[in-house]
Formats: structure tokens, C-alpha cells, sequence
């Protein structure tokens, strides 16, 4: 069993009398799997009452020693002993067979205990000292934080290197998290808030180059000397890119930036596999696309308790389709904020900005890439507005707008965009505000 939970802020368990209410994030390994669910305990005079996931649950607490069951919809018992010492709960816990009416399962368990912040939301600080190079639940969260917390962090580039130039993680999109959103529960939908984005050094580094799917044969025999790191000189007051050593071609050469998180992403479902940190999918992740930037929402469907989000990938500037492999990748100054939507079906990530909506279709090839950004756009037109199929497709034909998004990850992305504006004279279900 993999211990996730080493390093997580906790607090001491009171006494049995008098306890205050407890949040604990546990873990059972099913047969290797870690199986997340938030457990709630309430202790008075010895008698335990509480929550484990959804299911009620009751017992008794004996100084260090607990003993509860929790009973699910069909009125099968699943069973817990254990002990705490140093905030860590850990024992055995009785599962029903997953396949044989009648026989029992012993599985290992360890849980640890959630320091949930108090008061009004208010403004957080995280100083990440690590970073994760998956999108996994088996992380011990690096902080907990509530919808409406406007939290104020930083994330470094793909390659491991943080705002002073060190290297300071594994190369390959390392992430800054997970925040376990209190209150976030499978089903529901997170809607992340990019509230500022800020460069917090002086250069970035790409590539020269056009990646694998921009590639024609004629060109790839042209370009076998290319892939070559190439640095950029970022002017944080003007705003702006240049090359350090630019060609005599490109020595007037300057591009505006505009910062992005090329990750960003929640932990996938018990049963998946952990997802590279180069990977996306549902869950958002290495979704490499230029719209996510200061002043976007982004939608994900949550999948774990506390979502377990992350965040990474920091670009200066990227263009459609990230067609250098590596954009203007560099280290960033970020504040997000997060609320809990009502559950709904997501086919895929939705970012929306003050002007447009968007999906992201995202697959291993283009094609299929815009299959499935045309199908989670008709599905958010069926949601919001209540259009058929049909309805929907005339909207499309008429507005939508069709980017690449990225070409460089292990999957094509396309976004789907339409202009609010579009909309405003099609009137909205009135549950999808």
C-alpha cells in the first residue's frame, strides 16, 4: 500500500469525550489499488457517528482503538478496526467479495486527518517544495482549500526549473499540488478561476523546429538539424519576447507575451491508471491550450474526494498548436480561485472567458480530436439551452470557430469556441445558472 499521506499537515485527535467533529482522507488498498474516500467522525463519550463517503456510519472509540461499520444502499456492512497515533489512523477494513454473494475481503487502510481552514474564505499562500510529475489521488494533498480561497502560488517550467533558474523538479511538466478542495465530491464539477497570471523570471526557453503532426515528408528531409533549444529574453515591464540569439532575420523580432498554464487538471477515477503529467484527457491535464490564461474559468468534472487539483506547465506565449514541441516554457506567478458546481455530465474540458465558450476536444489524432470537441459542445448547448440536436447543429454551422490547440502532447487537441454573443437572443434553461 502506497503511503500517500507522509507529509500532510494534521492535527492531534482529541479525547473521546467531548471530541470536535474529524475529517480524515482515506486510503484502502484494494489488491494495490488505492480506493480515496473522505471519512467523518464525531466522537461523544466513547460512541462514534459520522459519515464514510456517503453511508452513515457508527461505532466506538476505546482510547486509541476505533471500531465502525457503514452500511451501503443494498444494506451490506462494511466493516473497520484500527488505531491512531500521530493524526494517522490505519487497521483493517471487512469489504463484501467483489463477485461472490456472502464472502468477505480483509483490506489494509490508513488514513490521515484533514486540517479543514476555518472562517471566511479569505486569501492562501502555498510555497510549493515539491511538485508531482502525474495527475494522481495518491498524493498527500499540499493544501486545503474551500471555494471562494483566492490562493496565491507558483508553478515552474516543463523542464523542473523554478523562478531563481535552478532545477528544482523532474523534467516533464512537473505540477504544483494537489489542493484538496474541501467540500468536492465525485460528480460534482470544479470550476477553476485564473485570476492572475505573471511572469516571475527573465527568460524562456523553445525549441526551433515543427513537431511530429505539422510535419510533411518534404519538410521533415529539410529539418533533420532542427531541435535545438533556443532561449528568450522576456521583458516583464514591456510585456514582451525577443530572441537572445537571434538570427540577423529575426534580430527585430518581438512578440508580445501572453502567460498560460499548459496543465492544469484533477486526479482521474479509483481504477485508472496515474496520468503522466504529459498526458490529458476528461480530466483536463497537458491540455496545452493558449486560451488558458488570466481571466478564464475552467470546467472539470471531479472524480476524487477533493478533486486533487494541480496546476503547471507555465508558457510566456504559446501559438496554435504548440507547433515547436515546447512553447516560450517559464516559471509563473499564479492566483486561481475555485467553486463547486452541481454534478453534471462533462465530455470534456470547458474553459470560458468573458466573450466565448469553448471545449476541448482531445485525442490521438485531429480527427478524432474534432469529433469530440463537436459532441461536448452540443452536449453544453443541450445542458444551457435545452437545444436538440438538431437546434444545436444549426448554431454550429453558423459560429463556430474550430483552433488547434495543441499538436505537440501524446494527444491532438482542438478547441470548439462559440462567441457569447452568439447566444444571447437563445434563451437558457433556468437550472443552468
Amino acid at each position: 500500500m502506497r503511503h500517500w499521506m507522509i507529509g500532510l499537515t494534521v492535527l492531534a485527535v482529541a479525547s473521546p469525550a467531548a471530541a470536535a467533529p474529524q475529517t480524515w482522507l482515506m486510503s484502502v488498498d484494494r489488491w494495490g489499488n488505492a480506493e480515496h474516500t473522505l471519512l467523518t467522525l464525531d466522537t461523544v463519550d466513547g460512541v462514534l457517528s459520522g459519515r464514510f463517503g456517503d453511508w452513515a456510519l457508527e461505532g466506538r472509540q476505546d482510547g486509541d482503538r476505533l471500531v465502525f461499520s457503514a452500511t451501503d444502499g443494498d444494506g451490506v456492512p462494511y466493516k473497520f478496526e484500527g488505531t491512531q497515533a500521530d493524526g494517522v489512523l490505519s487497521g483493517w477494513a471487512d469489504y463484501p467479495d467483489t463477485s461472490n454473494v456472502g464472502p468477505r475481503v480483509r483490506h489494509g487502510f490508513r488514513a490521515q486527518r484533514l486540517e479543514i481552514p476555518t472562517g471566511a474564505p479569505g486569501r492562501r499562500t502555498y510555497s510549493p517544495e515539491r511538485f508531482s510529475n502525474t495527475f494522481t489521488a495518491d498524493l498527500a494533498p499540499a493544501m486545503v482549500i474551500r471555494p471562494g480561497d483566492v490562493v496565491a502560488t507558483r508553478t515552474i517550467d516543463s523542464g523542473g526549473i523554478d523562478e531563481h533558474g535552478d532545477v528544482v523538479a523532474l523534467y516533464g511538466n512537473p505540477q504544483t499540488g494537489p489542493f484538496f478542495v474541501a467540500g468536492a465530491k465525485a460528480g460534482d464539477v470544479l470550476a477553476v478561476h485564473i485570476r492572475r497570471l505573471r511572469l516571475n523570471r527573465d527568460f524562456a526557453d523553445s525549441l526551433d523546429g515543427v513537431t511530429g503532426r505539422a510535419m510533411s515528408l518534404g519538410l521533415a528531409a529539410r529539418a533533420t538539424d532542427l531541435g535545438k533549444r533556443v532561449r528568450w529574453r522576456l521583458d516583464r515591464q514591456a510585456g514582451t519576447a525577443r530572441l537572445e540569439n537571434p538570427p540577423e532575420r529575426l534580430e527585430n523580432y518581438v512578440v508580445p507575451v501572453r502567460p498560460m498554464l499548459g496543465g492544469l487538471g484533477v486526479a482521474p477515477d479509483f481504477g485508472f491508471a496515474e496520468q503522466s503529467a504529459g498526458d490529458s484527457g476528461r480530466w483536463g491535464g497537458n491540455m496545452d491550450f493558449n486560451g488558458i490564461g488570466e481571466g478564464a474559468t475552467v470546467y472539470l468534472p471531479v472524480f476524487q474526494p477533493g478533486a486533487m487539483l494541480f496546476l503547471g506547465d507555465g508558457h510566456a506565449l504559446q501559438g496554435d498548436g504548440e507547433t515547436t514541441q515546447w512553447a516560450l516554457e517559464t516559471s509563473l506567478d499564479v492566483e486561481f480561485s475555485v467553486d463547486i458546481l452541481p454534478s453534471r455530465p462533462l465530455a470534456a474540458p470547458r474553459i470560458e472567458t468573458a466573450d466565448r465558450i469553448t471545449v476541448l476536444g482531445q485525442s490521438s489524432s485531429m480527427d478524432e480530436a474534432v469529433k469530440a470537441a463537436t459532441a461536448a459542445m452540443i452536449q453544453w448547448l443541450e445542458q444551457d439551452y435545452g437545444l436538440s440536436v438538431s437546434e444545436a447543429s444549426l448554431i454550429l454551422g453558423t459560429a463556430a470557430e474550430y483552433r488547434v490547440a495543441t499538436l505537440a502532447g501524446r494527444n491532438a487537441g482542438m478547441a470548439l469556441s462559440l462567441e457569447k454573443v452568439r447566444l444571447r437572443d437563445v434563451p437558457r434553461n433556468s437550472t443552468a445558472d
